[in-house]
């Protein structure tokens, strides 16, 4: 068996994987509706709706519990990440956002007076992401894990 087939027949990986790019496209989708035009940027970066990190580490947990049952041990390592996770999410990383987008606009005002070179990149405003964003998520993640057990019948 090749490296790309024994990849392929893990079962948690391949839904993680699956779960993160659905959950870009679908952000990038969207960003392109509400915004008029494709910022490819989006398809890996973090913030916006639904939350890939949520995605992905729901969607290992849940193939966990599916694979290994909720009582393993592979499943309480996996969920406990996706707790963790998905609280950062929320919380260290949302705050983070909050204060690039008022750091930006204090530095697009200059009131030091740099030079233009002393600030030219802008902090990036998506980093977190809002209790819904994580929801759906999330609740992408568990249908992901689903649809994708469908491939793996011995699961």
């Amino acid at each position: 068996m090749n490296l790309l087939e024994e990849l392929l027949s893990n079962y948690m990986l391949t839904t993680a994987v699956s779960s993160w790019l659905a959950a870009q496209v679908i952000k990038t989708a969207i960003d392109a509706y509400f915004n008029k035009g494709i910022n490819w940027e989006r398809m890996t970066g973090s913030g916006g709706m639904p939350s890939s990190h949520s995605s992905f580490v729901v969607s290992i947990a849940t193939a966990a519990a599916l694979q290994y049952g909720i009582s393993s041990s592979m499943f309480a390592v996996c969920f406990a990440l996706a707790s963790v996770v998905m609280y950062d999410a929320t919380g260290v990383r949302r705050e983070t956002g909050k204060q690039a987008v008022l750091l930006n606009k204090i530095l697009e005002d200059n009131p030091f007076n740099w030079k233009p070179e002393e600030f030219e990149m802008k902090l990036k405003e998506y980093v977190g992401h809002t209790p819904l964003q994580v929801f759906m998520g999330a609740l992408l993640g568990i249908g992901m894990a689903f649809l994708v057990k469908s491939r793996y019948p011995w699961i």
